[in-house]
């Protein structure tokens, strides 16, 4: 018995270390093609710096919208302008570190079409990692610097305590990770069709564009769907309900304002199962 149950401990110790390495392994060589495409951005300072400030300048003007409906009235849905900050400012930061880090992977009908992933199946790199790496793009960090710079403008209508902080730091890691299933799932759609980019925007950038405002002005439904199917509303809305102390007025229950990284982990899981299927269902361009 003894014995059975040391294997069992030594087993699981395995598997858990085989883990912990191909995560490190995918990591590294993340950072290494990501690394490749920093230097040559870099090697064009004008052109870095104008992309990134005009980033900023771009992504401003979602927010300038907002404010200037906000001439006419003083509440939007029951929340007020530095109210719906907050919930942009959180949506922002979160969609635009996952658009930075694996929006790539949008290109993945591209890849399919030109033959190009059949290469990137050939290298001991997961595919899933050079596809998000590619041409990865530092001057996103301007839109989401303007993100912040919008979030720092709302946050002092939060009484803050230790708490708060920690839901805040959850719900943007929790957002950046179901943004990049988000990502990942609509662009793995590719594999069926071979082009369905735009397809995938109306949920990655267009679910960004939703959660920016309060869910009180959409019908229920909608509300349900961002909640129950594709869970964006964990993202911002009930953590920022918690934020701002106010109670869900669809009536959710209190624990869905600390449920960011329960949805994030359902989401992971799902997103695993439909990228194995893609990649089964994978046929080459014969090329």
């Amino acid at each position: 018995s003894a014995c059975l149950v040391g294997s069992e401990m030594c087993i699981r110790d395995r598997w858990w270390s085989r883990v912990v390495e191909h995560v490190a392994h995918a990591v590294r060589a993340y950072w290494l093609i990501a690394l490749l495409w920093i230097r040559a951005a870099m090697a064009y300072p004008l052109s870095f710096w104008t992309m990134t400030v005009g980033g900023i300048l771009i992504t401003f003007l979602d927010f300038v919208a907002i404010w200037l409906m906000f001439s006419h009235v003083d509440t939007y849905g029951g929340f007020t302008l530095r109210e719906i900050a907050l919930l942009y400012g959180v949506t922002s930061i979160a969609f635009r570190i996952a658009d930075m880090l694996v929006g790539s992977v949008e290109k993945i009908g591209q890849k399919v079409r030109s033959g190009d992933l059949d290469a990137m199946m050939t290298k001991p790199v997961p595919v899933l990692v050079q596809l998000c790496a590619d041409r990865f793009e530092l001057r996103r960090l301007g839109q989401i610097a303007q993100g912040i710079a919008v979030f720092a403008w709302a946050a002092p209508i939060v009484d803050w305590n230790p708490q708060r902080l920690l839901v805040l730091v959850v719900a943007l890691v929790s957002g950046v990770v179901i943004y990049f299933c988000v990502f990942v799932i609509f662009s793995t759609i590719q594999f069926w069709t071979t082009d369905a980019s735009e397809f995938a925007n109306a949920f990655t950038y267009g679910g960004n564009t939703i959660m920016q405002y309060p869910m009180t002005i959409f019908p229920r439904e909608v509300v349900r769907s961002l909640t129950y199917l594709l869970p964006l509303a964990f993202v911002n809305w009930y953590p920022c309900l918690f934020l701002l102390g106010r109670t869900d007025p669809y009536g959710a229950p209190d624990w869905f304002r600390f449920a960011s990284p329960l949805a994030a982990l359902v989401l992971v899981g799902l997103t695993a199962l439909v990228w194995r299927q893609g990649l089964r269902r994978y046929r080459s361009t014969g090329s």
